[in-house]
């Protein structure tokens, strides 16, 4: 779903970097580029630190209000706080714009974007939106096996729809602890693998190109 995020950080920023005066041309991309790597390392980070049921109390409480109202409800989960904050020193230290400046960017970008992904991932009609492909993603695998999918029914978005009215099962049991154990050694050694590498923001820049 990398080149999802990168496909609403492209669309929201049309007017937030591209048609923005304060950024200059030639850094169009890589602004763009930043605000991807901010979503995706942001979601990484919270996975490697356990804290996947953060991010799924995201998915859920973003699916269930998407009106207009969403967004300033979304600024104040403490995940979007967090990305935004890094968003903005990254603007002001890396492309030299004023705070205020940075903070409009980022205030309005990073919202954007996210709502723009929780709403694909409620929309029952986009199957390749799905908070497992999401997960699968941002760590290289499936939280769970396919041995145990295919005996429970269980997947995380049945796991989110439950929560948003869409749910079909209980997930045969399956223990969440475990999931998410499971998804913070994928996420930290993921993590490390593409710090190692530089291959995520490589992977951003060809989406974008």
């Amino acid at each position: 779903m990398l080149d999802q995020i990168v496909n609403l950080v492209k669309q929201f920023g049309q007017e937030t970097v591209v048609n923005n005066p304060e950024i200059p041309n030639e850094y169009n991309q890589d602004v763009l580029a930043d605000a991807t790597s901010t979503i995706t390392n942001g979601f990484q980070n919270v996975m490697a630190g356990g804290g996947f049921e953060n991010i799924l109390d995201l998915f859920k409480g973003g699916a269930n209000n998407t009106s207009g109202s969403g967004i300033g409800n979304l600024v104040k989960n403490p995940i979007v706080t967090m990305m935004i904050g890094y968003f903005i020193s990254k603007l002001v230290n890396k492309y030299r714009m004023s705070p205020a400046s940075a903070s409009n960017v980022a205030n309005n970008l990073i919202p954007n974007a996210l709502s723009g992904l929780i709403n694909q991932t409620a929309d029952p009609e986009n199957p390749n939106a799905t908070l497992d492909n999401l997960v699968g993603s941002l760590t290289g695998g499936n939280a769970i096996s396919s041995d145990q999918e295919n005996n429970s029914g269980f997947s995380l978005q049945n796991l989110l729809n439950q929560f948003t009215g869409g749910g079909t099962g209980s997930g045969g049991g399956l223990d969440l602890q475990d999931i998410i154990s499971n998804l913070t050694q994928k996420a930290q050694s993921g993590f490390q693998n593409r710090q190692q590498s530089g291959g995520l923001m490589d992977m951003i820049k060809s989406f974008l190109n």
